[in-house]
């Protein structure tokens, strides 16, 4: 009978020290389960912070003290390259004494005109200043006010026949891809159907050199930029007295971008107001020709 309790106390002794052993793992487990999830919870939250971070320096590289205007480095005078190789003009001097007053570097991106959209959106510049019409365009970006003035005009050979829109019929007649003379035209088919062909060149340049040489009749483009080539190739070239439509220039930012736009804007009106801006129009115009005020 001794023996027999002693067995029965042996064998409870053992499965005492099993539960116990089993019961260690399992905590060991369980804390290691915990050491897991908390690594885990741990590791989110860095990642979190990380993405933060970078979310931080993205939006920090968008205001990294550089002003990037889009411009057609083939639309002189408002932007072009010089003859010294340097890109200038009426628009791209404006622009930089704006990022002068602003304290930001000034930087010129040529684009192509009918990527300029394209550009805007993807970052890759804060503006778009080269003479750019807001008529027709006035809920696709965010505007500055106008600063100045211009009309659609047909310019001609100055030995050409051609005097008047009427005298057009049967005529070849050129004007830029996506630009506002080829908008204009496009919403006018009574006149359009009178012309032998309407042809869209990239660049005025390349319509000019069409011009002259003969290979079209006329270009439908802006008069501000029409006077400036006449008077620096010195060519024989006259501005038809029909205007094909008026309109006002303006600078685009990307929706949304109101802060940059009223940071350019106040500085413009600051540039018209001590006459920096009339000085500038004045050395590529002849002329104070802006409307900023």
């Amino acid at each position: 009978m001794k023996k027999r309790a002693v067995s029965v106390m042996l064998t409870a002794a053992m499965v005492s020290a099993m539960l116990a052993g089993c019961g260690s793992k399992n905590a060991e487990t369980q804390s290691a389960a915990d050491t897991t999830a908390e690594s885990a919870v741990s590791g989110d939250e860095t990642s979190a912070d990380t993405q933060a971070a970078d979310a931080e320096t993205t939006d920090a590289s968008k205001t990294d003290g550089t002003f990037t205007v889009g411009f057609d480095q083939d639309f002189p005078p408002m932007g072009f390259v010089g003859d010294d190789g340097e890109f200038t003009g009426f628009d791209l001097e404006m622009a930089a004494e704006v990022a002068k007053r602003l304290n930001l570097t000034i930087a010129y991106q040529p684009i192509a005109w009918d990527a300029k959209d394209m550009e805007l959106d993807a970052g890759t510049i804060d503006c778009i200043w080269n003479g750019f019409t807001m008529n027709g365009r006035e809920d696709d970006y965010e505007w500055s006010k106008p600063y100045m003035k211009n009309n659609q005009v047909f310019v001609v050979r100055g030995d050409s026949d051609i005097n008047s829109e009427a005298d057009l019929a049967g005529k070849n007649v050129e004007v830029q891809t996506d630009s506002s003379a080829e908008a204009a035209l496009n919403d006018n088919s009574e006149l359009t159907s009178t012309f032998g062909s309407l042809t869209p060149v990239a660049d005025y340049n390349t319509a000019f050199m069409d011009l002259e040489s003969g290979a079209v009749d006329a270009i439908a483009m802006d008069d501000v930029v029409a006077s400036y080539q006449i008077t620096s190739r010195k060519a024989d070239f006259k501005v038809l007295d029909d205007v094909i439509a008026a309109e006002e220039y303006g600078i685009g930012f990307k929706k949304g971008n109101t802060g940059l736009r009223d940071k350019v804007q106040a500085t413009l009106e600051e540039m018209a107001a001590d006459g920096t801006a009339a000085k500038i129009s004045e050395k590529w115009f002849g002329k104070d020709i802006t409307t900023i005020q």
